[in-house]
């Protein structure tokens, strides 16, 4: 099975969330602190990444993360809203190259890039379990 998509440079997507007390470092033990954790903005930033693939890819293809290097620059308290942006650097054939930035109400809070690999769901799954 061939992929074929209509993922092309420069496609961009958003993504919200609001910081609450289940994503703050203290809550998923990521730090002390009650403030957006970095495993949550990472979440958000592929979530973002992958929504966008998601969307342009055909019927029984998916994309999987395969690479995410970030940098949380800000703090964001609880209650705060968060935003979450990908924009496609880069297709290689099943490879996507993105640029994933976070925001809050006030400031960027965090970017880096991301890479994810188009795959079959059904063989990827597969496999996947096979390893049971």
């Amino acid at each position: 099975m061939e992929f074929s998509s209509n993922i092309t440079v420069g496609m961009t997507h958003e993504v919200h969330g609001t910081v609450t007390e289940e994503n703050t470092a203290a809550a998923v033990g990521s730090g002390s602190l009650a403030v957006y954790a970095t495993p949550a903005m990472a979440a958000l930033m592929e979530r973002a990444a992958a929504e966008l693939c998601q969307r342009e890819c055909p019927a029984g293809w998916t994309t999987v993360g395969t690479s995410l290097s970030i940098q949380h620059r800000a703090a964001t308290p609880v209650g705060l809203a968060v935003r979450a942006v990908a924009e496609v650097t880069a297709v290689d054939g099943r490879a996507v190259s993105l640029r994933v930035t976070a925001y809050d109400a006030r400031e960027e809070i965090g970017s880096g890039t991301h890479e994810r690999f188009a795959v079959v769901c059904e063989k990827f799954t597969a496999k996947a379990e096979g390893k049971k």
